[in-house]
């Protein structure tokens, strides 16, 4: 696997992004087209097709939500934990979880002075992502 830094650290699930979620959004969009073309006697399934894409469209961006709530979660303990570690402190409360998750990146050589840059500074996710010298690759995170 290449070395991961700030220009190539975002990852793609194939089958997810590039097959199942076009893949509901065509057949929305032909459900769509179908429900405005359909007569007075097909009107009520083509309005269920409608009406199950939608359904497929919001169960894949919940599903999707979820988990990354989830790693966030994992990620802010880890890192909590980590931070400790290294200080003997806990993170600072004004840490936002983005912030935290951005901070995964940085070294433990850096992760101390990042994090209490990113709190003083109320430092985005990306200006994190982008003040990481020695990048620390996260290669589990979808």
């Amino acid at each position: 696997m290449s070395e991961q830094n700030f220009s190539n650290h975002g990852r793609m699930h194939p089958l997810y992004h590039y097959i199942t979620a076009p893949l509901v959004l065509l057949g929305l969009i032909g459900s769509l087209v179908n429900l405005a073309k359909s007569d007075a006697s097909s009107h009520y399934s083509a309005a269920l097709l409608v009406i199950v894409f939608l359904i497929l469209l919001f169960l894949g961006a919940m599903l999707r939500t979820y988990s990354l709530k989830a790693q966030d979660r994992a990620i802010r303990a880890e890192e909590g934990l980590r931070h400790f570690m290294l200080t003997g402190k806990p993170l600072d409360s004004r840490l936002r979880t983005g912030q935290i998750v951005a901070l995964r990146f940085a070294s433990d050589a850096e992760f101390p002075a990042l994090a209490a840059k990113a709190a003083e500074e109320n430092l985005s996710g990306k200006q994190i992502k982008q003040a990481v010298q020695n990048w620390r690759a996260d290669f589990y995170r979808v």
